[in-house]
């Protein structure tokens, strides 16, 4: 076979060559051949960007890694989208009081300030948007934390501690239980007694604590049965005698079909997604936009939580509408609960609640079959056992005959041995 020779290199294929050659320019092979005391400055320039840019070596590979991850970061922040916001000017427009609300006819300058009942903004925060934010969230006032909180008991029980969720103004009603309302703003911020919520104790302005505080609260879990005195006494139900008992939102409806049907898609996050819809839902006010031409998703689209529902601001979904939802051209702060024929006409016929009929159906026929089958598993199992009690039954009775027999047969050698006796008796007299 002869002597053979196995080489190893750092370097690109490109760079290597079968004929052991080295691959390099021919000026830096020149370079390279030379007697190194009389290379140049120049020379060695060279030699060294080649090697960086061709040798395998540390900083190569870090450079690489770092280029990967900045094209990364870029393409990742193309992929997001685009979103207006709105930016602070460097000097706050002037604002002045409107004479009888007229805009030509202004009269005294006033200035950015908060209401001189409440606490001042935070110590440094600026005088825009972002202070007026940090100053909602800073816990020094119960202005924030008793609306949430209001607002939330509203949903839950279906009228607030205050009833004008809306306006809790001067003008507004005065709160039912005003204790009730303090304490819980103050535990909402503070928080002493909310539970933890999924082995994580409760922090401030934790809402997933105070929804589960509420709906474990024995007020909440009462049966919502009513009587002809509490409905004279409390229509409303504002002395929470009883359980709330109310028409779910039109969101929530949906979802609520859904999720019984098990079609309920469980992704979090994402784009808008289109479901089901009336044909041409939206060709009249769409001129523009691609929601001319409505057409519908398919797979887990159509079954997304109603959250992730496209909206088209001047057309909201129509079965949403039918269940009260605003549509949203203006800002809505209480959403008005009615229950008319055409809510029960869409549930009827509407494409989404026919879909989780079929489904809830399916699901109870599916369920009904494996009872069925337990079932017959629990007769035959039963069947079984009475065929063993059946039979151990028989052989008590077998057992129980032969006991009788020993008995006899005892009774009747007892009644020999005493005829033996009495003979031997009246033998041994005779002698």
């Amino acid at each position: 076979m002869g002597r053979f020779r196995l080489s190893t290199t750092a370097f690109e294929p490109a760079l290597v060559k079968l004929d052991g050659g080295s691959g390099l320019p021919a000026n830096l092979t020149a370079i390279v051949t030379g007697d190194p005391v009389t290379r140049s400055e120049t020379d060695k320039k060279a030699l060294d960007a080649w090697f960086r840019a061709n040798a395998d070596h540390p900083v190569k590979r870090t450079s690489a890694a770092l280029a990967a991850a900045k094209k990364q970061r870029v393409d990742y922040e193309q992929a997001l989208p685009s979103v207006m916001v709105m930016k602070e000017r460097a000097e706050a427009r002037e604002a002045f009081v409107l004479e009888r609300g007229e805009y030509d006819r202004p009269t005294d300058k006033v200035g950015r300030h908060l209401p001189a009942a409440l606490p001042p903004l935070p110590a440094g925060a600026p005088q825009n948007r972002l202070g007026l934010a940090q100053w909602l969230v800073s816990g020094d006032h119960p202005l924030t934390a008793r609306v949430w909180i209001n607002r939330e008991w509203e949903r839950l029980f279906g009228i607030g501690i205050v009833k004008t969720s809306e306006d809790f103004g001067s003008q507004a009603e005065w709160p039912m239980h005003p204790e009730l309302l303090d304490w819980l703003a103050v535990e909402f911020v503070t928080p002493t007694v909310l539970p933890a919520v999924n082995g994580k104790a409760a922090q401030a302005w934790d809402m997933k604590a105070m929804i589960k505080f509420l709906v474990m609260s024995d007020a909440y879990r009462q049966s919502s049965a009513v009587t002809p005195e509490l409905v004279e006494r409390d229509p409303e139900n504002r002395l929470l005698a009883r359980g709330p008992r109310f028409r779910l939102r039109g969101e929530l409806v949906r979802d609520q079909a859904l999720a019984v049907a098990g079609l309920m898609t469980p992704k979090v996050g994402g784009p808008s997604v289109r479901p089901y819809m009336p044909a041409g839902v939206w060709d009249e006010t769409s001129v523009y936009g691609d929601l001319r031409n409505y057409k519908a998703d398919t797979g887990e689209g159509l079954f997304r939580r109603t959250f992730y529902t496209v909206w088209k601001r001047t057309g909201a979904p129509p079965t949403m509408l039918l269940f009260d939802a605003h549509n949203r051209e203006t800002c809505t702060q209480k959403r008005s609960r009615t229950n008319t024929p055409l809510q029960a006409l869409a549930l009827m016929n509407e494409v989404t609640f026919v879909e989780a009929s079929r489904a809830l159906a399916e699901r109870i026929a599916g369920e009904l079959s494996e009872l069925h089958e337990r079932v017959d598993d629990h007769d035959q199992c039963l069947a079984a056992i009475g065929n063993v009690m059946k039979t151990l039954r028989h052989e008590e009775n077998a057992l129980n005959a032969k006991t009788d027999g020993l008995n006899a047969l005892c009774v009747s050698n007892q009644e020999a041995i005493a005829g033996l006796n009495s003979r031997i008796a009246r033998v041994e007299a005779d002698m």
